[in-house]
Formats: structure tokens, sequence, C-alpha cells
């Protein structure tokens, strides 16, 4: 594993459309709650993987919530790791080596799959799907175990996203997040990645 160095939270490129928003303002209030030195420290506890594209720009790969909340609460700097170095493809090449690889998400917020290139070239420009929240706050409280895989919250919100309408989400969001605690313990739920039952 290359050794975790330090770039500016504008230079790092999502491999994503969405994020869950509150879960982003919950990091940003975590954040903005600590000391520069504090800060520093979280940050480097959790480096973000990263991919090298073309003209050597870093796609991270993961925390991308971390990554906005950390814009959101004014920080400048974020430590990544290099996972792999395709700065020497096309772009048309990059993105289906990014897909081979389970490096790139680009599903809306309502679930819909879209081409790669639709993806924003800044965090600031994710947009929010709630029911990524949700599996946010599901996991968080036991619903289902955080695992290595790739994009798990994905298939979690997708599954949420099936049962729990999203105008019970948005009127009483935690009643929301009880909701899918029952859901997560579903028999529909065990092939899910980090099923639990509990």
């Amino acid at each position: 594993m290359s050794k975790a160095e330090e770039s500016s939270l504008r230079k790092l490129h999502p491999t994503q459309l969405t994020v869950g928003m509150i879960v982003v303002k919950d990091k940003a209030a975590h954040l903005a709650a600590l000391s520069p030195r504090q800060q520093s420290e979280f940050m480097q506890r959790h480096e973000m993987p990263a991919v090298l594209g073309p003209g050597k720009r870093l796609y991270i790969t993961d925390h991308h919530h971390l990554g906005l909340a950390a814009l959101d609460a004014g920080l400048a700097t974020a430590f990544f790791r290099i996972d792999g170095d395709l700065s020497a493809c096309s772009l048309d090449e990059f993105w289906k080596q990014m897909e081979k690889n389970h490096w790139v998400h680009p599903l809306d917020e309502s679930g819909v799959r879209h081409y790669c290139t639709r993806i924003p070239d800044q965090l600031g420009n994710l947009v929010d799907d709630v029911y990524r929240s949700i599996a946010g706050y599901a996991r968080d409280a036991g619903g289902y175990d955080k695992v290595p895989e790739a994009f798990a919250e994905f298939v979690w919100a997708d599954y949420f996203r099936r049962t729990i309408p999203v105008e019970f989400v948005r009127a009483d969001f935690h009643a929301a997040v009880a909701q899918a605690m029952l859901l997560a313990k579903d028999r529909h739920a065990r092939g899910l990645p980090g099923f639990n039952g509990k």
C-alpha cells in the first residue's frame, strides 16, 4: 500500500454522482468542532483511496461524504493513497478500467445509472440522495455491517428506496431510519453486503 499524501480538496475528483447530505452535514459539524490540529489528525486517520487518472488527476474511490464535509467545514486539504495508476489511459479507457475495477458508481439520486462522463468534476457538485443518508444511519446503528466491498452502501440505499416512500423520508427522517432498521433484518436483505440479521 502506498504512503498517504496530502492534496487540496479541490483537486480531488469524485467517482460517483451522489452523497447523503444529512450524513455530510453531520460530518461537517464534527470536523468544525475540532481544533485545526485535531482536524489534520482526523483527516490523516481517514485517508482517501484514489486512482491516478489522465493528466495525473486524482479520483477518489471512497470517502466522498468526508471529502465534501471537509470542504463544508472549511478545510483546505485531505490525505489520500494511490490504489491504482491509470494515468496513461485515454479518458474513455480510464472510465472502462474504473468500471472493470468497481472504482466508479454513476447512479443518480433516483438510483438510475448514467454514463461515467456525467460524474461531476468537483466534490462540491455532488447531489443529494436521501437514501444514502438512510443507509449510512442504518449502518452506523448496527442495521448492517461495514464491509470492504466498494459501494455496498449504494446497494442498501437501493434496497431501502424500493420500500420506504420518499415522502415519508422527507417528513420524518428518523422514523424512516427506524423502518430501515427493521427492513435490514428482513429475509429479503439476506444477500446484501454486510447483512447481520440483528
